[in-house]
């Protein structure tokens, strides 16, 4: 019973460190992105059955909608857009 719990124990630990370390090397990729009021930005969509189709064509319907003017900011990473009636 002891033996099955060491090596589950160390697999945890195993699978954190594979983690933190796929963790760096993504942060090292990320950017930190800042817009402006006036900026153009495309708004990302989930592609739920049965929501709102934005602009669908054919059998796939697009994963980002836009381009939608910033109209104000909000919150560090909040924005106000003028989105369509």
């Amino acid at each position: 019973m002891v033996g099955s719990v060491v090596p589950r124990f160390c697999g945890l630990r195993l699978e954190k460190a594979v983690r933190d370390r796929q963790k760096s090397y993504a942060d090292k990729r990320r950017k930190a992105l800042e817009f402006s009021v006036g900026d153009y930005v495309l708004l990302k969509v989930s592609p739920w059955k049965g929501v709102v189709r934005f602009g669908k064509k054919g059998k796939l319907a697009p994963r980002f909608v836009g381009p939608f003017k910033i109209i104000e900011k909000v919150g560090p990473v909040a924005y106000q857009l003028d989105l369509p009636e």
